[in-house]
């Protein structure tokens, strides 16, 4: 009985691959046959914004960003000075980078992240008169306490 399944398991295995090698050949003859234009076989919208918006439905429903992101646009006076300090850079891109600083076990090496992040987005930022570690560590304070 255990052989029989065995062997019926093998032919299962087997007659997949033999099905994705066809599914691979023909793929393969349509490069040949159609040229670059073989891909609109297989992609539904190749002339759209996919490759643009690759990976966002992983981004859109996370609560966590989405509590980042109110955070960013709120009053709050850290907040506040986040936004003077980007610029005319994009919140959404700070809001995905913070959400992934946040992921980081070691508190030194979270603070470190942020800090990087915050030098790397400003464009005029005023190093005399703000300090980058005071505002990362706000940062982070107020990231604990909306998440």
């Amino acid at each position: 009985m255990g052989n029989q399944r065995e062997t019926h398991s093998y032919e299962n295995r087997i007659d997949k691959f033999a099905e994705a090698l066809e599914t691979a050949r023909q793929m393969q003859q349509n490069w040949l046959t159609y040229g670059l234009d073989f891909v609109n076989f297989y992609v539904e919208d190749v002339d759209g914004d996919w490759l643009e918006t690759w990976g966002h439905d992983e981004i859109l429903g996370n609560s966590q960003l989405d509590a980042i992101k109110e955070f960013l646009v709120s009053d709050d006076h850290v907040a506040v000075k986040i936004r003077e300090h980007l610029g005319e850079r994009s919140l959404f891109d700070l809001a995905v980078n913070l959400e992934e600083c946040c992921r980081i076990a070691e508190v030194n090496d979270r603070l470190s992240a942020v800090k990087n992040l915050l030098a790397g987005q400003g464009n005029s930022f005023d190093r005399d008169h703000i300090d980058l570690l005071d505002l990362a560590d706000s940062l982070l304070a107020k990231l604990v306490e909306i998440l």
